[in-house]
């Protein structure tokens, strides 16, 4: 992928730009072996390859320069705006939002936020797509002050985006490196955005997590299915279950499915997905993923756990946990290797036989790894 910003030095977030793209992706692989040292028990499947460019569902887009010339991108290290409306990451949904957004900015009169003066309104501009190319847009706000104007312009904006779903406010009043906060208004009647893969149907809301890459989440929770359908177990956890990814794609007739998610507004989302789906046999419930395990007897673990944690990874208390428990199975996706080998250690009795590397974030290191642990 060639990319003019990175050419110019105006942005370096793709770090692996200039490595050729099979290079990255054996490079990350061989990284993920080493560190989980690669036994002979561990079956590596080939891993799951990305489009090179166009494949970002979302885009997080810092606001600056002035009303008549905003600039939607990144901040220079004096604070000053680089517009990156061109970037060749973003879907063409994404790609094709962005200047109408621009547009908005000007029209509504939304000041950018000057974070050298520590003064104006519109922080940033969050923008996803989904499969069918609908569009969810936030606007991160310092305050309520510019609300208004952003109601009163909202049609002309959904004239030039008919694909717009929904549409938010969040409030952030605070001068410091948190990219939202945690009040957020709509400003449309839909409140999720469908995020249809493989015949499930995922609900996420404005503050929801969802993976970045809607090819490679979709290869994520199609081995994951697999996985679990060949395992046969009566009963799943899916812990850190976010909008229910894994959860919804592995329930099925006679599996009793619990999901366990510490954010309210996701696990909501889930729980209108499997309505929806009408699965009567998954469950969510907002709250922490290791308390929810430690209150339960290991003795009273279901036959497979799925794990999805963020990069820190499960941490002791859940891997000890898990080692102690009747678990059968553990299925284990991960965005950090490191922490995941760490994890992977303190659980010795879980032995890992399958493992895919799936390149979720192309031009740069960063990777998803999903492993397969059976207990011995």
């Amino acid at each position: 992928m060639q990319c003019h910003y990175f050419d110019a030095a105006l942005c370096r977030s793709c770090t692996l730009l200039p490595v050729p793209y099979a290079d990255q992706v054996a490079g990350k692989e061989r990284h993920c072996r080493a560190l989980l040292g690669d036994p002979p028990t561990l079956t590596w499947l080939p891993p799951v390859l990305s489009p090179e460019s166009r494949f970002r569902n979302k885009a997080k887009m810092v606001v600056a320069g002035t009303v008549e010339r905003p600039t939607l991108g990144i901040l220079d290290a004096d604070g000053h705006g680089i517009d990156l409306r061109e970037c060749g990451l973003h879907s063409p949904a994404v790609h094709a939002a962005l200047p109408a957004l621009a547009g908005l900015v000007t029209r509504a009169a939304l000041t950018p936020y000057d974070v050298p003066a520590r003064r104006g309104e519109l922080k940033h501009v969050l923008v996803t797509a989904s499969p069918d190319e609908e569009l969810m847009v936030r606007f991160v706000l310092r305050s309520t002050e510019a609300l208004a104007r952003l109601r009163k312009h909202l049609p002309t904006l959904r004239t030039a985006l008919p694909a717009l779903r929904v549409a938010s406010a969040n409030i952030q009043p605070e001068h410091k490196a948190v990219l939202e906060g945690d009040r957020e208004i709509l400003l449309t009647e839909a409140e999720t955005l469908p995020m249809r893969l493989d015949g499930v149907t995922l609900h996420l809301r404005p503050q929801s997590f969802f993976q970045t890459n809607t090819p490679l989440a979709a290869a994520l929770y199609r081995q994951a299915r697999e996985w679990v359908d060949a395992a046969a177990p009566s009963s799943v956890w899916d812990l850190y279950c976010g909008v229910g990814g894994f959860a919804l794609h592995v329930a099925g007739p006679g599996r009793a499915v619990v999901g366990v998610e510490i954010s309210g507004e996701a696990a909501a989302s889930a729980e209108l997905s499997a309505r929806e789906a009408r699965l009567t046999g998954v469950t969510f419930r907002a709250g922490d993923a290791t308390a929810f395990a430690l209150a339960h007897a290991p003795d009273d673990a279901p036959d497979l756990v799925v794990v999805n944690p963020p990069r820190r990874g499960i941490g002791p208390d859940l891997a000890a946990w898990l080692e102690a428990s009747s678990a059968r199975h553990v299925v284990y996706s991960s965005c950090n290797a490191v922490s995941l080998a760490r994890d992977l250690a303190a659980m010795p009795s879980l032995r890992p036989v399958r493992a895919r590397l799936l390149d979720m974030f192309p031009q740069t290191a960063h990777h998803e790894v999903a492993v397969l642990l059976e207990r011995v």
